[in-house]
């Protein structure tokens, strides 16, 4: 895959990966610093490694599904598998400067 079609994709998946919110704090996932990895194969598959605030997260069962929704709807982007691990554990400390304003930490 030719460089400048990897930066796009990469960039226009981070910004599909900030339209989901999650339902208890007010910043998006990606913010918030549950994306964990994001890999891009040569066939534009991607495989997004992601975890929860908390393992019992309301949402638990419905968040992979809005991240695959959402990075389904890159363009060039084949397919998308979303693992979720809870190894290491998510932190505040994991959040941009960005989230930690919106939720009034900073």
């Amino acid at each position: 895959m030719p460089t400048e079609e990897l930066a796009r994709l990469s960039d226009d998946i981070v910004s599909a990966l900030k339209t989901v919110y999650d339902p208890e704090i007010p910043s998006d996932i990606y913010e918030l610093g549950l994306i964990y990895k994001i890999d891009i194969e040569d066939d534009r598959s991607v495989k997004v490694l992601m975890t929860l605030t908390a393992p019992g997260c309301p949402v638990a069962g419905e968040m992979p599904g809005w991240v695959e929704n959402a990075v389904s709807a890159v363009e060039g982007v084949s397919g998308v598998e979303v693992a979720m691990t809870f190894d290491p554990p998510w932190t505040p400390d994991r959040m941009s400067e960005e989230a930690q304003v919106a939720v009034g930490w900073y």
